[in-house]
């Protein structure tokens, strides 16, 4: 819906569906019914959350003129799609393989360009258009920059071309995550230095290429909201898009709250820990099996990277 200059709408990667089919009976269902409780009589947007094999049957056939036509009959549009989970991403395990395949792989640009593709079709010309991707890749892959690189410039012209093709104003998001390649605002400033510099077209870049700014992730790091959107502004790099969600937090030195942060503790998705000691030192931890046994209990805060509604109860 819109919100001054703005869009805000409802993301359904919530909902597990890895085809097309599955992917609008959530829709139908279960992103009809939200839409139903909050804005009924408003022009609802919608946050598509499309796997690789979902966007391969959204273009096959008619499926995407239907998909349209719906979309028009129920007063709902779609302005950004997630594009950083590439394969399941519900009812198995994740935890890493939300990385893969990465920006390093033909897989991850050729799936990247489908969904610009469809992005391109289906946005309002009022919404700009916008894909988010992951920040690159994990670090724990130790993956290869200059193909990156060069893979997202390659994207960048593509991008280009649809923008002029369908006269909109299409750009990806790429998306920092505690442990991905680039995960703070200094990290993801020291990427975009490099990546700048070693592109032909600087500019083309900045107005294809932004921030998927994930207020949980960036909270996980302990960078201040307004300072770390100030930074990057100021840096010329494009906010493409802002996913709003909470994170958890506890005191290590609450026997309560370590007593309940093993709940938290699931097989699907990583939830990196981050702690900070009374004198700033940041540490990581890729899940909370990892923390738990040997974080510092004397610690000013832990962070845990666990989506939470902003409307929920501390």
């Amino acid at each position: 819906m819109r919100l001054g200059p703005h869009h805000l709408a409802y993301c359904t990667n919530v909902h597990p569906a890895e085809t097309w089919e599955d992917t609008l009976h959530a829709l139908q269902t279960y992103t009809m019914e939200v839409r139903n409780s909050v804005a009924s009589e408003e022009r609802f947007a919608i946050g598509l959350r499309l796997s690789d094999q979902a966007s391969q049957d959204l273009i096959t056939g008619t499926a995407l003129d239907e998909f349209i036509a719906w979309m028009d009959s129920e007063n709902v549009y779609v302005f950004t799609i997630n594009g950083f989970p590439f394969g399941d991403f519900h009812g198995t395990r994740v935890k890493e393989n939300v990385y893969r395949p990465d920006w390093t792989s033909p897989e991850r640009l050729s799936y990247t360009k489908r969904l610009f593709e469809i992005i391109a079709r289906i946005s309002p010309r009022d919404s700009q258009g916008s894909v988010s991707t992951l920040p690159g890749s994990f670090k724990a892959f130790g993956a290869d920059e200059a193909t990156m690189f060069r893979q997202l410039e390659d994207l960048a012209q593509f991008i280009e071309q649809l923008s002029i093709q369908h006269d909109k104003d299409l750009h990806l998001g790429m998306e920092p995550e505690p442990l991905g390649h680039f995960e703070n605002t200094e990290e993801t400033l020291a990427f975009f230095d490099r990546f700048l510099s070693h592109c032909s077209d600087p500019d083309l870049i900045k107005r294809r290429i932004g921030i998927n700014y994930d207020t949980c992730h960036f909270a996980l790091e302990y960078d201040d909201c307004r300072s770390s959107l100030d930074a990057l502004t100021q840096a010329g790099l494009r906010i493409s898009k802002i996913h709003l969600s909470n994170a958890l937090s506890l005191d290590p030195r609450s026997p309560h709250a370590l007593a309940r942060l093993p709940d938290f503790n699931e097989p699907t998705y990583l939830h990196q820990v981050m702690t900070r000691s009374r004198d700033g030192h940041i540490a990581r931890y890729a899940d909370i099996p990892e923390a738990l046994p040997v974080a510092d209990r004397n610690a000013e805060e832990w962070r845990i990277h666990f989506h939470i509604p902003l409307y929920a109860d501390p």
